[in-house]
C-alpha cells in the first residue's frame, strides 16, 4: 500500500512539475514580448471568432504583436500578470464587463499601464444592462459617455468626422482620404478643420456614443455627438478613447480606422518597433491601369510616348474579348485576333509590367450582370478572360480589377480557387493592401485587396473632371500622396482608364519627374499589386520578437525559407542604434526611426539600447 501510495505520490508531483513548466514556459515566452499588446476577449469566446480574428489580422497586417487573451487569465495571472506594452478592450465583442474586470484595468492603468478603450466595451453589465448614469469607464475614457439612463435610444448618433489637418497626419490618414489635405497659405496645419471624406458619397458619418463634459486630453477626432477619439493621462498611465465600432466597420469593408489607430497607439504612443509591409522598407505606389475595350487603344499608343513607361512596373488589367456592351458589337479589346492590341501587351510585359484581368470577357455586360447572374454562368466569361490573357502573354494571370468595382463575394473565393493574389478593391477605401472582411468574415487566405485611394469623392483621373477638381489641386494631391507613402513606408493604389488621364499628361508629367527623383534616390517605387501580395505571403512565415532585459532590447527574427528584404522599423526616441550580433542586414536612420533591413539568411538578431529620449 505505501509503495503504491509512493508511486501516486511521484506520479502526481511529475504531473504537477510538467504543468508548472508548460505554465512557466508559456508565461516566459509571452512575457518576454515587451511590445505585445493584449486584446482582452470574454471568458468562453474563441480566438477565432472573426470579432477577434479582425483585430489579430489588423495586428499582423501592421506588423504587430496583438496577443488575444481571455479575461480571467488578465484578473487571475498564476505568476502575476504577463509583462506587455500596452492593453485593447475592444468593441463589439467585449460590450459586457463585470465590475471585477473594469477594477483591474482600472488599476493596471493608474500604475503606468497603456489602454485603447474602444466604443461600447464594457458599457454593460454581465446582465447586459447598463448599470449607471454613465459608463463605468467614463473616468479613463476622460469624458461622460454611455448616457443611456438619460438619452435612451438618442445615446448613439452619427455624424461626420472633423479633426485638425495636423492630427490627420498624425493619425496616418492618406491625404485625399481627409479633405482638405492643405491649409490654406495663411493658416495652419495645427488649425485648419478638415473632414473624413467616403469614396463617391463624400460625408462620411460614423456611429459614436454622445458625450458631455470636457474632455480631459488631447481630441483627435469630433462629431455631432461629441469626442470620437482622444487621448489622455490617468494618473501614471494613458488612454487612447476611440468613440467609433473599429472591430464592426473593419468586419464590413472599412478597416481603416481600425487600423489607422491601432497604428497610432502602438507607434505614436507606445513607440513600439513593427515589421513592415513594404520590401526592404520602401513605399511606393501600384498605378493600375483599366483596359476595358477598343476605346483605350487610341489612348494607350498616346500615353506610350509619354515619359510613363520608362518607369514602372504597373499593373495593366485588361478586359480582353472582342465586344463590349452586347455580344457581337466589336467595340472590345480583342486580344486574341488584334495584333494592336497584342503588340502593345508584349511591349507592357517585355517592360516587366504584370498584366491582370479585368472582369469577364465583355466589359460592361459583365458589370451589369455579375451581381445578378448565375455565379457558374458568369464564372464563364472569367474563365475566358483568364485564358485568353495567358495565351498572349505566356503568364500567368494572378491579379484582377472588378468592371465598376462590382465584385461580389463568390468572384474572390473564385479568385483565390484560381491562384489570383491580388484584386483592386472599392471597399477599405485609403487602406493599404488588406485581406479583406466582408459581411463579418475573411474572404480568403491568400489573396489581397488593394483598396483605391481617394481625393475627396473621386478616385481616378477621370472622376476629377466630374467633381470639378482644380489641376493645382490634383498636383497637390500626388504629391502628397508620393510623400505619404515614402514618409510611412507603406503602399497605396491609384487607378485609371487610358482615355481617362489623357487631359492630364502635363500633370502626370510633373509628377513623374518627381517620382523618377525618389526612385533614384531610393526611397520611392512603382509595385505591381502581384509584387506586393506576394511579399505579404512570404512575410507571414516571419517569426519574430522582441525581448529586453536590463536596458537592452534584442530584436530576433527567423523564416524557413529567407528573410531577405524583410524590414522592421524601430522608434529612435526609444531605441539607440541598432546593432546586428547574429545574421545579415542592414540599418539606417529614416526620419524618427531606425530601419533594419535584413539581407539572405533564416535568422536575424539584432540588439539596440533602450533610450526613451
Amino acid at each position: 500500500m505505501k509503495k503504491r501510495r509512493a508511486t501516486i505520490v511521484a506520479a502526481a508531483s511529475c504531473v504537477l512539475a510538467l504543468v508548472t513548466w508548460l505554465v512557466v514556459r508559456a508565461y516566459d515566452h509571452f512575457s518576454a514580448g515587451a511590445d505585445e499588446l493584449i486584446l482582452l476577449v470574454p471568458d468562453g469566446t474563441s480566438f477565432s471568432d472573426p470579432r477577434v480574428a479582425v483585430w489579430l489580422d489588423a495586428g499582423n497586417e501592421e506588423g504587430l504583436h496583438v496577443i488575444p487573451m481571455h479575461d480571467s487569465a488578465f484578473l487571475r495571472p498564476l505568476f502575476g500578470r504577463p509583462k506587455c506594452a500596452g492593453v485593447i478592450l475592444p468593441d463589439s465583442i467585449h460590450e459586457q464587463a463585470s465590475d471585477l474586470l473594469l477594477r483591474e484595468i482600472r488599476g493596471y492603468v493608474a500604475n503606468g499601464g497603456n489602454l485603447m478603450l474602444v466604443y461600447d466595451a464594457g458599457t454593460k453589465s454581465i446582465q447586459g444592462f447598463y448599470p449607471s448614469d454613465r459608463s463605468r469607464l467614463s473616468d479613463l475614457a476622460g469624458v461622460d459617455y454611455a448616457l443611456y439612463k438619460n438619452l435612451g435610444d438618442a445615446t448613439i448618433r452619427a455624424g461626420d468626422m472633423t479633426s485638425t489637418i495636423h492630427v490627420m497626419k498624425q493619425l496616418g490618414v492618406p491625404p485625399g482620404k481627409y479633405f482638405p489635405f492643405l491649409a490654406p497659405s495663411t493658416a495652419s496645419e495645427n488649425t485648419t478643420s478638415t473632414q473624413l471624406r467616403r469614396y463617391q458619397y463624400g460625408n462620411l458619418e460614423y456611429p459614436s456614443f454622445v458625450t458631455v463634459g470636457d474632455y480631459a486630453g488631447q481630441v483627435l477626432l469630433r462629431s455631432s455627438a461629441g469626442i470620437a477619439a482622444g487621448y489622455h493621462q490617468y494618473e501614471k498611465g494613458g488612454v487612447l478613447f476611440v468613440n467609433l465600432p473599429l472591430g464592426y466597420l473593419k468586419s464590413d469593408t472599412d478597416g481603416l480606422p481600425l487600423h489607422t489607430f491601432l497604428k497610432y497607439f502602438a507607434v505614436h504612443m507606445l513607440s513600439l518597433p513593427r515589421l513592415l509591409s513594404v520590401p526592404d522598407g520602401v513605399g511606393g505606389l501600384v498605378l493600375n491601369w483599366h483596359v476595358d475595350s477598343n476605346a483605350a487603344i487610341s489612348a494607350l499608343q498616346a500615353i506610350n510616348s509619354w515619359t510613363i513607361l520608362e518607369q514602372g512596373p504597373y499593373s495593366i488589367d485588361i478586359t480582353a474579348g472582342p465586344d463590349t456592351y452586347a455580344f457581337g458589337d466589336n467595340g472590345g479589346f480583342n486580344i486574341v485576333h488584334n495584333s494592336v492590341s497584342q503588340d502593345l501587351v508584349h511591349e507592357y510585359v517585355r517592360l516587366g509590367n504584370e498584366i491582370g484581368s479585368h472582369g469577364g470577357w465583355i466589359h460592361n455586360y459583365f458589370a451589369a450582370h455579375v451581381e445578378t447572374g448565375s455565379p457558374k454562368e458568369m464564372a464563364k466569361f472569367l474563365d475566358l478572360n483568364k485564358d485568353a490573357l495567358e495565351q498572349v502573354t505566356g503568364k500567368r494571370v494572378v491579379e484582377y480589377a472588378a468592371p465598376n468595382g462590382d465584385q461580389p463575394q463568390w468572384v474572390t473565393h473564385w479568385l483565390e480557387s484560381r491562384g489570383f493574389v491580388a484584386y483592386y478593391f472599392t471597399g477599405d477605401a485609403g487602406m493599404g493592401p488588406t485581406q479583406g472582411y466582408r459581411a463579418g468574415q475573411r474572404e480568403g487566405q491568400n489573396i489581397w485587396a488593394f483598396p483605391v485611394t481617394q481625393l475627396d469623392r473621386a478616385a481616378s483621373f477621370e472622376e476629377f473632371s466630374g467633381e470639378d477638381i482644380s489641376s493645382d489641386a490634383i498636383q497637390q494631391w500626388l504629391e502628397a500622396l508620393t510623400g505619404f507613402v515614402v514618409d510611412r513606408q507603406e503602399v497605396r493604389l491609384l487607378y485609371f482608364h487610358p482615355p481617362g488621364i489623357l487631359p492630364y499628361h502635363e500633370i502626370v508629367q510633373n509628377w513623374l519627374k518627381e517620382t523618377a527623383q525618389l526612385k533614384a534616390q531610393g526611397s520611392f517605387r512603382w509595385y505591381t499589386m502581384a509584387q506586393v501580395a506576394n511579399f505579404l505571403n512570404l512575410r507571414k512565415h516571419v517569426e519574430w520578437i522582441l525581448t529586453e532585459r536590463d536596458g537592452l532590447a534584442s530584436l530576433k527574427a527567423n523564416d524557413s525559407q529567407t528573410l531577405a528584404h524583410q524590414t522592421w522599423s524601430l522608434p529612435a526616441d526609444t531605441f539607440d542604434k541598432p546593432v546586428v550580433i547574429r545574421g545579415a542586414g542592414m540599418v539606417w536612420q529614416d526620419g524618427d526611426a531606425w530601419v533594419v533591413d535584413a539581407s539572405e539568411g533564416n535568422r536575424l538578431e539584432v540588439q539596440a539600447r533602450i533610450s526613451r529620449k
